[in-house]
């Protein structure tokens, strides 16, 4: 059973490409990715309201905790060995500062990927 869940944008270049590198470092299966666009996410998941997942990163734990944003981030990160990498987004007084620099990013994150990646969305953005 995954200790993580994540419910990730599958039409967003970047998410996804962090996404594939979570899975990869993930070697002993401790998180499940789930594209919240993906045909039957709602009745799959019927407690994870699509619109606000499309809007900040979801998260669920194996105990039914939710976590959003870079709180999901971290604990993504922290189950593959590099939560070292993100726990500073996570200190008291970086926490805000962070936490508004995420939500500006999950609000422009096809114009960021059209900048980084050339390709603002993706059809076939399979894990």
């Amino acid at each position: 059973m995954s200790r993580l869940t994540i419910f990730y944008d599958g039409g967003c270049p970047l998410c996804v490409h962090e996404m594939r590198k979570l899975r990869k470092l993930d070697t002993q299966s401790q998180m499940a990715f789930e594209d919240i666009h993906a045909d039957g996410f709602a009745a799959r998941y019927p407690d994870i309201d699509k619109t606000a997942a499309d809007s900040i990163l979801h998260g669920k734990t194996d105990n039914g905790e939710m976590l959003y944003g870079l709180d999901v981030t971290h604990a993504a990160w922290s189950l593959v060995g590099r939560g070292w990498l993100t726990a500073p987004l996570r200190w008291p007084g970086i926490r805000w500062l962070a936490d508004k620099a995420y939500l500006f990013f999950a609000r422009n994150r096809y114009k960021i990927s059209r900048l980084l990646t050339g390709q603002s969305r993706c059809d076939d953005c399979s894990l």
